[in-house]
């Protein structure tokens, strides 16, 4: 039976560590789970540290006995949720979380009302606890959010395009728009609740890691549930507000960062209506039903840009725009297609010559790409399968090179070797 042996409050102080720990030892002491008074001590002064750095508000310090194990919980003052951060070797910082990890058998983190709670698990196998207080499923305050069939990889790409996007629109607005910095705030605490809720898949920058993992189960989840505070629900549909006018303004060419692909749009309204819909006791809606992905390239501003080269190419050569709109293509890369004329693709979006099992995958590369610079398959030779008019598939080598235009804009030339 679960025993809680401590509650107590702990100031925002540097000594709340030492504090915290005594109370551990004194909880400890002669008890069956004594042996897990060293990794608990670490853990503990891990997560109270993380507090008084991140948060920097009272706490509340939480531990539970039973004969099968330890747990602890750790309340503060802050919603924003731990993140475990990748540093290199000679970093002085950011190992704590992972510190965490080795150290305890589980442990993670909940809104609880205004703030959250930190807990780790030190024990034997699956761990049943009697909790009275801090169960974040059953807490009224707390909105469970199932993020049914969730685009991982795409997702992860969003990420930063939608942080750049909200900083620059702040910019443009401050000057006419004195509620421009609470509604950033509020969109921000949206987009940081993904950040930390949603996991990031790993598919690497080595050429080969890139294609062999851009189809696997890892870019994808079947659910992920998300934990939203009632006060914060609002601020995704101000999210979704917010970046429909940044889009809009990047569109005219007002801002810096370029629009986003159609998917990427869709993903963040499914998410934002998800959001919005189950805190009103909706049923969830699967993003694998929720968006059927246009053939032809949205609405940009035309590229100024010769194609007569590519045109008239005795190669087999495409050449696209930076909104994945398909500008230019030689016969020979037409035949290769099984396509009969190049009209039937001008003007089209690249996923119709790319297999839909890594259409994910392309729009989060290409985004990368535009964000972040991120290229690792840009100048390289490598082998991928291509789509063909009869939706069969023909392998060929390809190598993509990018060409900056003046103007800021650029074009992507593909050259297919058979």
């Amino acid at each position: 039976m679960t025993r809680e042996v401590v509650a107590e409050e702990l100031a925002p102080e540097a000594t709340s560590a030492g504090r915290a720990r005594a109370l551990l030892r004194r909880a400890l002491a002669g008890h069956e789970r004594e042996d897990d008074l060293d990794p608990a001590q670490l853990a503990m002064s891990e997560i109270v540290t993380n507090a008084l750095v991140h948060a920097g508000t009272p706490m509340s310090l939480r531990i539970l006995l039973a004969p099968h194990g330890l747990r602890v919980e750790l309340s503060d003052g802050s919603q924003r949720m731990p993140t475990r951060r990748e540093f290199g070797d000679a970093a002085a910082t950011g190992r704590g979380l992972h510190l965490v990890e080795e150290l305890t058998s589980r442990w993670g983190a909940y809104p609880d009302g205004q703030g959250k709670v930190v807990w780790f698990e030190l024990g034997d196998g699956e761990q049943v606890w009697d909790l009275a207080e801090g169960d974040d499923a059953n807490d009224a305050s707390v909105v469970v959010v199932d993020l049914v069939h969730m685009p991982l990889l795409m997702h992860h790409a969003w990420q930063e395009h939608a942080a750049n996007l909200l900083r620059e629109l702040l910019l443009v607005r401050l000057d006419a728009d004195l509620s421009a910095i609470e509604e950033h705030a509020s969109a921000s605490d949206a987009l940081g609740l993904l950040a930390q809720q949603v996991p990031a898949p790993d598919v690497g920058l080595v050429p080969s890691t890139v294609m062999s993992r851009a189809t696997g189960p890892g870019i994808s989840a079947p659910n992920v549930q998300l934990l939203v505070p009632r006060t914060s629900v609002p601020n995704f549909a101000a999210l979704d507000v917010m970046l429909d006018e940044a889009l809009r303004l990047a569109e005219q060419g007002e801002l810096m960062w370029p629009p986003t692909q159609p998917e990427i749009q869709a993903m963040r309204r499914w998410i934002c209506d998800q959001v919005g819909s189950q805190a009103a006791g909706e049923p969830s809606v699967a993003w694998s039903s929720y968006f059927t992905p246009p053939r032809r390239s949205p609405d940009h501003p035309e590229v100024d840009w010769d194609t007569s080269e590519v045109r008239d190419s005795a190669e087999a050569v495409l050449a696209a725009d930076d909104a994945n709109r398909i500008l230019a293509i030689s016969r020979a890369a037409v035949d290769l297609l099984g396509f009969d004329e190049p009209g039937e693709l001008v003007g089209q979006r690249l996923m119709s010559i790319i297999p839909e099992r890594f259409h994910q995958a392309h729009i989060a590369g290409f985004t990368l790409h535009l964000v972040k610079g991120r290229r690792p398959l840009i100048g390289r030779r490598v082998t991928v399968p291509a789509r063909r008019r009869d939706g069969s598939e023909v392998v060929v080598d390809l190598r993509v090179d990018v060409e900056r235009l003046p103007s800021g804009r650029s074009v992507f030339i593909g050259r297919f070797f058979c």
